[in-house]
């Protein structure tokens, strides 16, 4: 028979599963993307907040030691030499560790006192920090002078001339220079390896989801299947049961007749009984194949053996369309299961048989060669079309023009049975005409001695 066209609103629903199925994958794809990129994102903040932070608080640490020893310089020379308070070493200090600082001394009104040989900068003395060491004795704070970032650190200390405040100035540039450094080292490379995360985390997802991909797909197929087995399976079971029924009427209208005179629609009724216990039969093999009902034995087995006595019990449906049946078997060890593997050899020989013309010749082949047995079924008909080469092996299809009789589920147990002995089954053209089917199947490996 021809292949059925799918129904419409079958169709429909297909493309809207496919869709649906691809929304899915797309959704969590990307999904998986953004929490990849979202959990990176969340690390490498906290690692460039606590590099960051690190980082400042060590120069902010070693500025302000830098600054407590030039003022304990002058706190030292104000308490030791009390009468000179007029030449404390302040200014700005060149060399040794507190080299960069400048230092004043801040009066109780303010302003800058002792004696002075430069020139104080304006924004000095800061008001803020020398209020903040009178009230709690010591203020460290950030500012900005002449436009330059600086640290100030502020102390008060009390002298013959009453409370005094020594303030400390250091010069932030290089510090802030430093961070502001660290601060684009870390926006830049965190933002190329949230990108590089991106991209690996989308790639990874891809290749996470095909599993899924592949799943929905083989549903999507298994469903498309179930539906094509049972509309194809509804039709073959259609003619026989027609045939059977038309054969009832015709014995209903005739019931006071004797049986010789309805004799044909017996022969009829008997025949298509015997046609749907065969498609039955089939159907329920490849249904309990599909579910994995059906084990498969792992035995010694040589398919020379199987191919001939397979062959010998078809001679007389051979003899009946005068067809020649050549057998040409070798010893070929395999591992598998002997009835299925005999009901593979009866299929093939059976087909070849049905598709030959009178007078032509099967001929069927065993050899054994580089670890593969291979069976090889051989027949003079009219060939397969190339359009009809893709569809062979599927379930109920039938090339147009093919003998009467099948049931369209022969070739497709044939390929389940080749699959399940883990071999590989094939059809093609002989160039002088017919059809040439082969299987490989593995021979059998002795188990080594333990």
């Amino acid at each position: 028979k021809e292949p059925e066209k799918l129904d419409p609103r079958a169709a429909a629903a297909d493309r809207e599963a496919q869709a649906a199925d691809a929304r899915l994958v797309r959704d969590v794809r990307w999904r998986l993307v953004a929490w990849s990129g979202g959990i990176t994102l969340a690390v490498l903040l906290a690692l460039g907040v606590a590099l960051y932070v690190s980082v400042a608080n060590s120069l902010e640490a070693t500025g302000t030691a830098q600054l407590a020893s030039r003022m304990a310089i002058l706190r030292g020379f104000i308490e030791h030499s009390p009468s000179a308070l007029d030449g404390p070493p302040t200014g700005f200090l060149f060399g040794g560790g507190s080299s960069g600082t400048f230092a004043l001394i801040v009066g109780p009104d303010g302003l800058p006192i002792g004696r002075r040989e430069f020139e104080v900068p304006e924004g000095l003395p800061d008001g803020a920090g020398s209020a903040g060491a009178r009230e709690k004795g010591r203020d460290v704070r950030s500012g900005t002078v002449v436009g330059v970032p600086v640290r100030i650190l502020s102390e008060r200390i009390d002298s013959r001339v009453g409370p005094l405040v020594i303030q400390v100035v250091g010069d932030r540039t290089a510090e802030q220079r430093t961070l502001d450094v660290l601060l684009a080292v870390l926006v830049g490379g965190g933002l190329v390896t949230l990108l590089v995360a991106a991209g690996v985390g989308a790639v990874y997802a891809r290749r996470a989801l095909v599993p899924i991909r592949e799943s929905l797909a083989a549903q999507r197929l298994a469903i498309r299947r179930q539906r094509e087995f049972a509309a194809d399976a509804s039709h073959e079971l259609r003619t026989p049961l027609t045939v059977i029924r038309s054969s009832l009427d015709h014995l209903r209208r005739h019931r006071t007749e004797p049986v010789e005179a309805v004799g044909e629609a017996l022969e009829d009724i008997g025949a298509e009984v015997d046609h749907l216990a065969a498609l039955v039969e089939d159907l329920l093999l490849l249904a309990r194949s599909d579910s994995g009902a059906v084990a498969l034995a792992r035995l010694p087995v040589d398919l020379g053996d199987v191919a001939g006595d397979a062959a010998a019990s078809l001679s007389k449906l051979a003899a009946d369309k005068s067809v020649r049946l050549l057998v040409d078997p070798e010893p070929a060890i395999v591992t598998g299961d002997q009835p299925r593997l005999r009901q593979l050899v009866t299929i093939l020989v059976d087909n070849a048989i049905r598709h030959s013309p009178d007078g032509g010749e099967v001929r069927v082949t065993v050899r054994a060669a580089g670890g593969w047995a291979s069976l090889v079924v051989e027949d003079e008909g009219p060939g397969i079309r190339p359009e009809d080469m893709p569809r062979i092996f599927d379930r109920f299809w039938r090339a147009p023009g093919a003998p009467a009789g099948g049931t369209g589920l022969g070739l497709a147990i044939a390929s389940w049975i080749v699959r399940g002995h883990h071999g590989r089954i094939g059809v093609e053209n002989r160039p002088e005409g017919g059809a040439r089917f082969t299987v490989r199947l593995p021979t059998h490996q002795p188990a080594e001695p333990g």
